[in-house]
């Protein structure tokens, strides 16, 4: 056996690195009095992030428009054109329409929108203006203007009905009816 030399050759493992402490420590303090500065004045520049109060949708949200369709899906295919409910708000797809509404109407998307989830208190002008345009909007049509007309024109078409039932009884051939059974629907009552 080999006896393990105490020495290599070609290998300096006398060096030893010496760190000068104060040199490092000044570096340090200057990087944090840097950091500070940095933190100062973007607190100056950029005002606080002010969003605007929610507010009610002004469109119809289609959750009608691919009902029924069938579609293939391909990985390869973009966000836009996956199966589901796409949101160019957010770049997302969901997949049912539970969930969709849940995304539009959360926390995320309507950050994203540039809103916070607080609601803006609204004045008894307000809400009285909102009243009197939703009244106006849906006028209950009076028992008279439908109801008398609705009626005699339902009973105009029973009667008129019952006419070409008769009509169609009489033309019949009694022999063709029973051959094809429609013998038995007649009313024995007269």
């Amino acid at each position: 056996m080999a006896q393990p030399r105490s020495n290599a050759v070609g290998v300096d493992n006398t060096f030893r690195r010496k760190w000068d402490r104060e040199e490092f420590l000044q570096k340090a303090r200057e990087r944090e009095r840097q950091e500070e500065e940095d933190r100062f004045k973007s607190k100056d520049k950029a005002p606080p992030v002010q969003r605007k109060p929610l507010k009610h949708r002004d469109y119809e949200v289609d959750l009608d428009s691919r009902l029924g369709k069938t579609q293939v899906v391909t990985p390869i295919a973009p966000l836009s054109q996956q199966a589901g409910y796409y949101c160019a708000v957010c770049e997302c797809v969901v997949k049912d329409s539970a969930n969709y509404l849940d995304h539009i109407n959360g926390k995320k998307h309507q950050r994203a929108l540039g809103m916070s989830m607080r609601v803006e208190r609204a004045t008894l002008q307000q809400v009285q203006e909102r009243f009197e345009s939703l009244k106006k909007r849906k006028v209950p049509e009076s028992f008279t203007e439908q109801g008398a007309f609705g009626l005699t024109h339902r009973n105009n078409l029973d009667i008129l009905k019952e006419k070409a039932a008769q009509e169609e009884t009489e033309d019949a051939d009694p022999d063709m009816a029973a051959m094809m059974g429609f013998g038995g629907f007649k009313s024995s009552k007269k």
